[in-house]
């Protein structure tokens, strides 16, 4: 029963006990609605890597030597970003302005009235990709404007596929009868078949969810109740785990994060690996660090029942409801997610686009061939769990998958206790 869920992220927004000391942010008693004032902001984001944020800024300060932004930089951890947000938010603490959300924050945020509603007429959102907008909506209502996108896309060893006289699998079924012939090659030999996220983190709630959703089901409706004790979830789950049984999922990748797979894939471990964009630069690398430059391309990810469903990542931009220069965070969003900071986050940073004339531009186009596929995953992507307790959602939903993933529990029995779990979270029978 698979359904459109659209999204809202709710960010909330907090000073460390390091960064309240020199953030100098007094709290207000209640949230003003109001999107007035001009003058200094902050803008707060988990950490930079590749240092894209800090060019934005400085772009911005550049021409408007009145109304900076400081840039503040948290942890590289998505959970301990959403936990200072809060924190800040709980509070009360304008400490904070523009807030970078991740797109599984809106109903929480927003539902508390930690962020701000922004007006639709001002951000140009007929430009960008539905689906991104969608993850900014609560209620009806827009809370932030989407800077950065992401959808899944299956990486294959085009090499060997080709070697072997077979195509990129469009079902779970077809993957492994794939293998079955590209491992029996002698190029093939010590390799495993696929390789996804399957620690017990985020990542895990994102490869369950899709494997839900490739096969048919939904893990909530666009209400968030619960709909994971169903035989299209089961079929979904029981994919993972007949994978790990058999084989075709080598047995370490019950570790494995986005990085650990990225590095199979590179070292010609695997033949097949579910990734986001961002692998691609790393994997085209000429300069050593991959083993497969010039030998690997992408397709859509295969499903379970039929063509496979991405779970839609990607950030947005908030407006802190404590901060104080509302306008001015009004116009640093609308530059920030402008066509030109956000082609400079895909050259830099390999972040997604929600521009839809970024994807469709030829020239971008011939820098980067899988944009056309990866807008159509994003254009198809679902969403994550659209509830107000995400955070104890992912984690009851990471629990009872990895415990079924380990063989600690039947996928009956995990899917049982997951309903079971969430309807008590949701409050939704």
């Amino acid at each position: 029963m698979r359904q459109r869920n659209r999204l809202a992220i709710a960010a909330v927004l907090t000073c460390t006990a390091a960064l309240t000391a020199g953030c100098g942010g007094a709290a207000t008693d209640e949230p003003s609605a109001a999107l007035e004032g001009r003058g200094p902001i902050t803008y707060v984001a988990g950490k930079d890597e590749e240092g894209v944020n800090p060019k934005i800024v400085e772009a911005w300060n550049q021409a408007h030597p009145d109304e900076q932004v400081r840039f503040i930089e948290l942890s590289s951890s998505a959970d301990d970003q959403r936990q200072q947000m809060v924190q800040n938010a709980q509070t009360k603490s304008d400490a904070f302005t523009v807030l970078d959300l991740d797109n599984v924050w809106t109903t929480e945020f927003a539902a508390n009235r930690w962020i701000t509603e922004l007006p639709r007429d001002r951000f140009g959102l007929e430009k960008f990709v539905p689906t991104t907008v969608e993850t900014s909506v609560y209620r009806d209502r827009l809370y932030g404007v989407p800077t950065t996108s992401d959808g899944a896309m299956l990486y294959f060893r085009q090499d060997l596929l080709a070697k072997a006289g077979a195509k990129p699998p469009a079902t779970w079924d077809e993957m492994r009868q794939t293998c079955e012939k590209v491992l029996a090659l002698p190029e093939a030999a010590g390799m495993s078949c696929f390789a996804g996220q399957f620690e017990k983190y985020e990542g895990l709630t994102v490869n369950f969810s899709e494997a839900v959703h490739g096969a048919g089901g939904a893990v909530t409706d666009p209400e968030g109740k619960p709909h994971v004790n169903t035989p299209e979830a089961k079929r979904g789950l029981d994919a993972l785990v007949e994978g790990f049984r058999s084989g075709m999922i080598p047995r370490d990748a019950i570790t494995f994060k986005e990085t650990e797979t990225r590095r199979a894939f590179m070292d010609g471990k695997v033949v097949f690996t579910r990734a986001w964009p961002n692998q691609y630069s790393h994997a085209a690398k000429t300069d050593g660090s991959s083993g497969v430059a010039g030998k690997f391309d992408v397709a859509p990810l295969p499903g379970v029942s039929g063509p496979g469903v991405s779970s839609l990542g990607g950030h947005s931009l908030a407006i802190s409801a404590f901060a104080k220069n509302k306008a001015t965070a009004v116009d640093f969003i609308k530059f920030a997610t402008a066509p030109e900071q956000q082609r400079l986050r895909l050259d830099q940073g390999s972040l997604a686009p929600t521009l839809g004339e970024i994807y469709d531009d030829p020239a971008m186009q011939a820098k980067y061939p899988y944009l056309p596929l990866l807008k159509k995953s994003i254009e198809g992507a679902e969403p994550r769990p659209r509830v107000i307790k995400y955070g104890e959602v992912t984690d009851v939903i990471q629990e009872n998958a990895y415990a079924a993933l380990r063989g600690e529990k039947s996928s009956d029995q995990a899917l049982a206790d997951l309903q079971a779990r969430l309807q008590a979270l949701t409050g939704q029978q």
